[in-house]
């Protein structure tokens, strides 16, 4: 009976690949924890900045930015200082993603939720409470859950052209899907609408950026990476859009919850599916990744629904915004001076 638990840990030892086989797996853990800093500081930031242009131009983004909006962003110190940081996350990603399996790097973004939760809280004056802590506790709980097993069963392969047409067709129907339903409802689309669609599309920046990097690796950097690299711009750009007209209908740690849990889930999904970096995974830990990735959805409804910024908002919605009546002033002293 020994003999043959002993012959079968050895061999799932030889299938393993994470930290036992892949020691650069270990600089990409802190690459990718330092975007999530520099995540949640850049998020921050922009929030103040689309709340500044509101103020501005006296009237809210919850449909979508104007033209005038957007180019008032483009010159407001605390959103350009918030892009930059964007940036600087962007920069350690990739690097992470360098050295590291998609579905290892992507989920670690969730610390950005923590940080970003604190920050708020101090600058918007709204306390947690006990059900949006535990509603945190839930992401960031499921999302290292996931990360503990992946960091120790993902494997990497050389990515195929079939594998990058599988994600560039499902990166298309999707785009699809998300602009019909802004077009059609956007009227009536909150912050979740937007935080999920950026979720989703992020999920798929970060996969084609893995792809990417696989392929100049590989030295096989042709017509389909370029093709890659072109989509990779583009929804990018739809989801930063997403972003910004997220922080204009909800709190910035709400976007981040819904960003650090829909992104990574969007990757995993298919960095396990599509690229098969879970394919020496046994079934027990499938099950502990499906069980991870619930939690972790639940946390973000629970966000949205108990958020304590959002719970005050959803008090005054008999007032209309951008009034001069009392609403508008109960705002200004907190924003008078911002950038």
């Amino acid at each position: 009976m020994s003999v043959t638990v002993w012959l079968s840990g050895e061999d799932v030892g030889e299938q393993l690949i994470g930290v036992f086989n892949n020691p650069k797996l270990l600089l990409g853990i802190p690459l990718a924890l330092a975007g999530a800093v520099f995540m949640s500081l850049g998020a921050q930031y922009q929030h103040r900045g689309v709340e500044r242009v509101e103020q501005l131009t006296g009237a809210e983004a919850t449909t979508g930015l104007s033209l005038d909006q957007v180019r008032r962003l483009l010159i407001r110190p605390s959103w350009v200082i918030g892009t930059l940081m964007l940036g600087l996350a962007i920069v350690c990603q990739l690097a992470a993603l360098s050295v590291a399996p998609l579905i290892v790097v992507q989920p670690l973004g969730a610390i950005a939720l923590v940080i970003t939760t604190l920050l708020n809280a101090r600058v918007s004056g709204h306390t947690p409470t006990r059900q949006s802590i535990t509603a945190i506790g839930c992401c960031v709980g499921g999302i290292f859950l996931f990360v503990s097993f992946a960091a120790v069963f993902a494997t990497e392969k050389p990515i195929t052209n079939i594998e990058l047409f599988t994600i560039l067709a499902i990166l298309l129907v999707v785009i699809i899907v998300l602009g019909a339903a802004w077009l059609v409802l956007r009227h009536r689309m909150r912050a979740l609408f937007y935080v999920i669609g950026a979720g989703i599309l992020y999920g798929f920046v970060a996969t084609l950026a893995k792809a990417t990097i696989n392929r100049i690796e590989n030295g096989s950097f042709d017509w389909i990476t370029l093709v890659c690299v072109i989509a990779l711009v583009a929804a990018s750009a739809v989801g930063a859009y997403f972003v910004q007209t997220a922080y204009s209908s909800g709190p910035p740690d709400l976007v981040i919850a819904g960003l650090t849990v829909v992104d990574p889930m969007v990757a995993v999904v298919i960095g396990m599916l599509v690229l098969g970096e879970a394919a020496a995974a046994p079934g027990w830990v499938l099950v502990i990744f499906g069980v991870a990735g619930a939690i972790a959805v639940f946390g973000v409804v629970g966000l949205a629904r108990y958020h304590p910024q959002v719970l005050s908002e959803s008090q005054e919605l008999d007032i209309e915004r951008g009034s001069s009546g009392p609403s508008t002033d109960s705002r200004a002293p907190r924003d008078a001076g911002g950038q």
